[in-house]
């Protein structure tokens, strides 16, 4: 099986801005990349901004991924 990934690029709002890049697979894999050092980081170290956005999109990625588990057995 192919692993797909869809890349998310997020500046924080909050100083010191970091610019994140989140890259979330198909596979449930996620890695989160601060693009100013080349640092993989994880959620535990994002902030309050950043941190809803990674909520949010690991939400909508859940939601996805029960729909297509729910058309794929009905």
């Amino acid at each position: 099986m192919k692993t797909n990934c869809e890349n998310f690029r997020y500046v924080e709002k909050a100083r010191p801005h970091r610019d994140l890049t989140f890259k979330f697979y198909s596979d449930g894999r996620l890695v989160i990349i601060n693009n100013d050092t080349e640092e993989v980081i994880g959620p535990r170290d994002l902030r309050s901004d950043s941190r809803d956005f990674y909520v949010r999109k690991r939400i909508l990625f859940i939601k996805n991924r029960l729909a297509e588990t729910q058309l794929k057995y009905a």
